[in-house]
């Protein structure tokens, strides 16, 4: 039974799109009086996956990554896109309209200083820009001798015919026994936490955030349960939460009580206004530059800090953990059908990566707890799996021929937990190449998992351990390590993350984070193994002086030992991974036993000798 949207594989944007709305764009910014527009991909929340209706990047150029922007002018316009989305920029954006330029290094900001007409008016949406992207953009016009104007209707919108409505999810309440703590305890410590950074209140536009803060959720973006909605807390713990009063039941608004004030989200600027006087918390990266004008305007005192929920959001409770564990154990019998299934009927040659995803997500249909994929399933064979951001289309298809190998990353949202979780299984025999490689990355994946460190230890100081094989074989991986994960909430959450540049935020108990390293070479393989895992509180080692965290694993998934030279192995690392497979078949086994894929899951954790 499907319970969520499945995912579609039909072609979206390409060139065709940028060469018929860029002209309809041009004639609303002649009609505004402006010379150019800056176009971002980020929504008004900050959202990384976009409700349909935001998707203005890809409306204008094409372009359907989840990260870019573009700016147009009236005789030149450019599409900025990072490492990743190289190849399909080229596929997808009219070079003949747009260049193509680098989204990192000097950016938006540096290409305007050397391209901005003198004398330009240059227009752009204040709700999609923060106001630390908008300074440095606006100093790179200034050189350049343009101006940057902002606009109380985008002109996207206004050039946009059926433009989808704003998604209208009704939002449903977080029950305590997934969420482990109230919310009226949750605004109390948040509240708390604002009067300790010298604010009266603080404006929360992150919509993770706010559901987090008052234990609800919603369905207005894919793959993430989230209410899209805008709330102030002050520092006595009462709120006022700005929705759309349609998405609100009966329901919610007893669970929300009464010292959480409900208005229609269109209120949200008259909310801001009525802070007029007091210090305000808002978060710079979060947080719009819509929002800070609005309250400079009311000359309230703007404090930025980081959003007050992010950090508690991200250290899991007792129940939040139990709850991953039990999803991810639900969720791993599901994987393991599929993975039999993959290592059974789809050695035939005849399988495409369509296919496959659609058989994952068939499995995971059959729990009656799945609510949603937490994100589209990355199911990428041969030359496709050495793209790490892959997302299979009906253009880019391939079948899953035998001699290479097939990376399959993939996640399921439930009540109780997220899950994000790569295998990569070979299709046929695997060359000597494949089984070294593979090993040296679960080398990595080991070393990582093995890690003990002190409080106030960073993910970018152990990104290294799981790098560390690869680097002495000369080899490497161009994405992190390790983002953080939320409970029922987004794949991808911070603060926390493992990684070369890593955030400065120190790990800390409960928090959940990926263990991901890989390998890709480029036109033929790639190859990553993930596991979700949380940071354990500080315990004593025998004969040690400090208290050491570590790492408990949550994901509970074969991995594929026709892949692994042992001779590259540690004792050690051997140890690991047969006790791994050990907590496997121990977990999922019951939930498998007496079927075809039962019996392989036995054989699969098999130990290995040494």
């Amino acid at each position: 039974m499907t319970h969520y949207r499945p995912q579609s594989f039909e072609v979206k944007g390409g060139p065709q799109w940028g060469r018929d709305h860029l002209p309809l764009l041009r004639a609303k910014l002649a009609e505004a009086g402006l010379d150019g527009f800056l176009i971002p991909h980020e929504d008004e929340y900050n959202n990384e996956y976009l409700p349909d209706r935001a998707e203005r990047l890809a409306w204008a150029t094409g372009f359907t990554g989840s990260a870019g922007a573009a700016v147009v002018f009236t005789d030149k316009a450019a599409v900025f896109v990072d490492g990743r989305y190289t190849v399909q920029s080229r596929e997808q954006v009219d070079q003949s309209l747009f260049s193509l330029e680098d989204l990192t290094g000097a950016g938006v900001a540096g290409w305007l200083a050397k391209n901005a007409p003198s004398g330009a008016r240059i227009g752009y949406d204040p709700k999609l820009h923060s106001p630390d992207a908008l300074d440095r953009l606006k100093a790179g016009a200034r050189k350049a001798g343009a101006e940057l104007v902002p606009v109380s209707v985008n002109p996207i919108d206004a050039a946009w015919e059926g433009q989808p409505d704003a998604p209208m999810a009704p939002i449903v309440p977080h029950p305590i026994e997934f969420a482990g703590e109230d919310h009226a305890s949750k605004r109390t410590r948040i509240g708390q936490a604002i009067a300790e950074d010298g604010a009266d209140a603080a404006a929360i536009t992150a919509p993770m955030s706010i559901a987090w803060l008052f234990n609800i959720r919603g369905g207005d973006v894919m793959r993430s349960p989230l209410p899209l909605a805008a709330a102030i807390i002050r520092k006595d713990g009462t709120a006022t939460l700005f929705v759309n009063p349609d998405k609100v039941t009966d329901e919610v608004r007893s669970h929300l009580g009464n010292e959480i004030a409900l208005r229609p989200e269109s209120e949200f600027e008259a909310g801001l206004k009525e802070l007029a006087g007091s210090k305000v918390s808002v978060d710079p990266s979060s947080a719009s530059a819509w929002v800070f004008d609005t309250l400079d305007s009311a000359k309230a005192t703007v404090v930025r800090r980081r959003d007050p929920v992010a950090l508690p959001k991200a250290m899991k409770n007792e129940t939040e953990l139990k709850g991953s564990a039990a999803a991810h154990v639900r969720d791993g019998a599901a994987l393991v059908r599929f993975l039999h299934w993959l290592d059974t009927e789809a050695q035939s040659g005849e399988v495409d990566e369509i296919t496959a995803a659609q058989k994952l997500a068939s499995f995971r249909g059959q729990l009656a707890e799945l609510r949603d994929l937490s994100f589209d399933t990355i199911s990428g064979f041969g030359a496709n799996g050495a793209l790490p951001h892959y997302r299979v289309s009906e253009a880019s298809n391939l079948m899953l021929k035998p001699g290479s190998l097939y990376l399959v990353d993939s996640g399921g949202q439930y009540p109780d937990g997220t899950t994000d979780v790569t295998r990569t299984v070979p299709i046929g025999q695997p060359s000597d190449e494949m089984r070294q490689r593979f090993t040296l990355v679960l080398k990595g994946h080991i070393g990582l998992a093995l890690a003990r460190f002190p409080r106030g230890t960073t993910g970018g100081q152990l990104d290294i351990l799981a790098r560390l094989p690869l680097y002495m074989a000369g080899l490497d991986y161009g994405h992190g390590t390790g983002h953080g994960v939320g409970s029922f909430l987004g794949v991808h959450e911070g603060p926390q993350r493992i990684a070369k540049a890593g955030s400065d935020e120190p790990l800390q108990p409960g928090m959940i984070c990926s263990n991901e390293p890989g390998f890709y070479k480029e036109g033929e393989y790639g190859i990553r193994i993930e596991n979700l895992i949380y940071v354990t509180d500080p315990a004593p080692i025998p004969g040690g002086e400090i208290d050491m965290m570590g790492f408990e694993n949550l994901t509970w998934a074969p991995i594929h030992k026709g892949l692994v030279d042992v001779s590259l192995l540690t004792a050690q690392e051997l140890a690991w991974l047969n006790d791994y497979h050990a907590g496997v078949r121990e977990h999922v086994l019951p939930l498998v036993e007496g079927t075809p894929a039962g019996d392989w899951l036995a054989k699969a954790c098999e130990p290995i000798a040494g």
